[in-house]
């Protein structure tokens, strides 16, 4: 009796104790997640005088447990007694913002903001700004690296005074003398810049940007560089042009690739920040700079953004603009040695054809369109291939069919089989573009062309290719056009080709229907069994076990299980193993 009182009394905050002083790290871990129910065990009080303490005193050699309590701390808010309690927490959190690993830092800064957000005027002055005061001057790196992720929450709710002190705290931290705090300063530089009054950025935030954007560290100047296109939305036309434009030309000129990569990234959205003039002349010159930079990274970069870019252009002029400043760019990338940057470009280049309308699409896009379907990264005539509707809705699909498809049918048939095989995945979208009549006309001999390839990797997708052809033109479509040509393989005297039929039929009895399958494909299907060669009859086999779901359970008995006890009793050990296997499939639909 007395044993069982005891084990009722079971202090939950004991337990949890010596749980984590476990050695096993995943009952430590599978504890700290308990921390919610734990807490709501003890209850507010408790909570606050008890567990919070323990926490704020816990260490652990696993960064990973660390990382957990961190979390947890993040949602205490409610467990401690509301609003009025949450500065309890934030010591346990001063202390995991401040040890060495930078997920456990990066996951206490993110529960501090949530935490100093719940908080009001007097808690924040009381409270959360002597915590940034204490770790904007602590003595480790650590400590002043998660300080600049909290100014921006207690800026907004703190006086004018404090708010002083709190600016030149976070000029301090973009002057450190450590270039991992510098890099924090510069990456949290725009949410604090978005917390100030407008007079209050233009003359104490701003310098400092352009201070950091010609720091020694590049990774401070790339977060500047970033920084400044999200102050740039802040900024009138004429501040931008005037604070911000110079930090943007030494950007793209900076001997960092990785700045000027950030700055190809950016430029775009700078587009709107700044006046007519100014993005057809400057904006336009430093984007081409980009397309022609000697890093394929930055190279492709800027592509990713050309149809961007272009678009921002100003309307007047910008046909112009594109063919004499960026299309000669175009011409050099298209041959560009690095395939990443010849993938970029094919994923916007198409749809510039909007841009600049039809006349300058035919003589001056399509022979670029033309060289990238020629082009040996599968990607690049992917990205063209799958994106002919966007050329069509602009030149139409007559001189579509007259320039850009005969290129596609002539790698149709390459001799290289892996230029075949290419061409059939990117077939369904291409009929998709095309529509029934003018794929019929160009496309669809080669399909059926396909289906008795040399290559077995070319048969076996060109069998796949079918399936999704019906998918875009229906089930009519392919009676009439298809099937006829499939079934009649049946009767040919290569056994490959018999074997497509079978294939076809596989891939094709689920989206033509019981009835066509009935009517049409079962019976061609059953004299294959009797087929002299045992590879044919296993798999006919295997094909009457996928329509067994297909047709009706009549058919089933009739038609498909007298034929496949036959093959059971087959003299080929493959030809009974498929035939068994297929009998089960009719023993499951009975």
């Amino acid at each position: 009796m007395a044993g069982r009182e005891e084990d009722e009394e079971v202090d939950p905050l004991s337990v949890l104790i010596n749980e984590l002083r476990h050695e096993d790290v995943q009952l430590r871990l599978n504890s700290v997640k308990k921390l919610p129910t734990i807490a709501l065990a003890l209850g507010t009080e408790r909570t606050r005088n008890e567990l919070v303490p323990y926490l704020q005193e816990a260490s652990d050699e696993e960064d990973e447990v660390l990382w957990s309590i961190a979390e947890q701390l993040g949602c205490f808010v409610p467990l401690v007694g509301g609003e009025d309690h949450a500065h309890c927490i934030l010591p346990a959190l001063e202390n995991l913002a401040s040890v060495e690993e930078t997920v456990v830092r990066e996951r206490a800064v993110e529960s501090l903001r949530t935490v100093g957000a719940l908080h009001t005027q007097n808690s924040t002055e009381a409270n959360f700004v002597p915590l940034v005061r204490r770790l904007s001057q602590g003595e480790w790196f650590t400590s002043r690296w998660s300080a600049c992720g909290l100014f921006s929450i207690a800026y907004p709710r703190s006086t004018p005074a404090i708010q002083t002190e709190l600016r030149a705290l976070f000029k301090g931290l973009c002057q450190d003398d450590t270039p991992m705090v510098r890099r924090s300063a510069s990456a949290r530089l725009a949410e604090f810049g978005k917390a100030m009054e407008a007079e209050t950025l233009k003359g104490e935030l701003i310098p400092l940007l352009i201070q950091m954007a010609q720091d020694e560290q590049d990774s401070v100047r790339m977060l500047a560089v970033e920084c400044g296109g999200v102050v740039a939305g802040i900024l009138s036309t004429e501040e931008v042009e005037q604070l911000l434009l110079p930090v943007l030309r030494d950007s793209i000129r900076d001997k960092s690739w990785r700045v000027r990569l950030t700055i190809a990234d950016k430029l775009a959205d700078l587009q709107k920040a700044v006046s007519v003039e100014v993005n057809k002349n400057e904006m336009l010159g430093s984007f081409c700079a980009l397309l022609k930079d000697p890093e394929a990274e930055v190279r492709t970069a800027a592509c990713n953004r050309l149809q961007t870019f272009c678009e921002n252009l100003p309307e007047e002029g910008r046909e112009d603009a594109i063919m004499n400043e960026v299309h000669p760019c175009i011409l050099a990338l298209v041959a560009d040695a690095n395939q990443h940057v010849k993938t970029a470009l094919s994923s916007v280049l198409i749809s510039l054809a909007a841009l600049v309308g039809k006349d300058k699409t035919i003589e001056h896009l399509l022979p670029v369109f033309m060289t990238q379907l020629k082009d040996e990264c599968s990607e690049v005539r992917l990205n063209v291939i799958s994106r002919l509707d966007k050329v069509s809705q602009v030149i139409g699909n007559q001189i579509l069919s007259q320039t850009l498809l005969p290129t596609i049918v002539e790698l149709a048939e390459d001799q290289k089989w892996r230029v075949r095989l290419a061409i059939i995945q990117y077939m369904p979208s291409l009929a998709a573009q095309l529509g029934v009549d003018i794929f019929n006309e160009k496309f669809n001999a080669i399909c059926m062309g396909w289906l008795i390839d040399n290559v077995f990797a070319v048969r076996r997708a060109a069998t796949d290719n079918l399936k999704e052809l019906v998918k875009v033109f229906g089930v009519a479509w392919a009676q009439s056009t298809i099937l006829p040509k499939v079934l009649g393989m049946a009767r040919d005297p290569n056994y490959l080709h018999r074997l497509t039929t079978l294939f076809s039929v596989n891939v094709l009895a689920e989206e033509v229907g019981a009835e066509l399958v009935t009517t049409t494909i079962l019976q061609i299907i059953l004299q294959l069994a009797q087929d002299s060669v045992a590879n044919v009859r296993f798999n006919v086999a295997k094909t009457l076990g996928v329509l067994v779901p297909v047709v009706s359970k009549e058919v089933v008995n009739d038609e498909i299980k007298p034929v496949l006890e036959k093959l059971h009793q087959d003299a080929d050990t493959d030809v009974k193993f498929f035939a068994m296997e297929a009998l089960d499939e009719v023993q499951v639909r009975a």
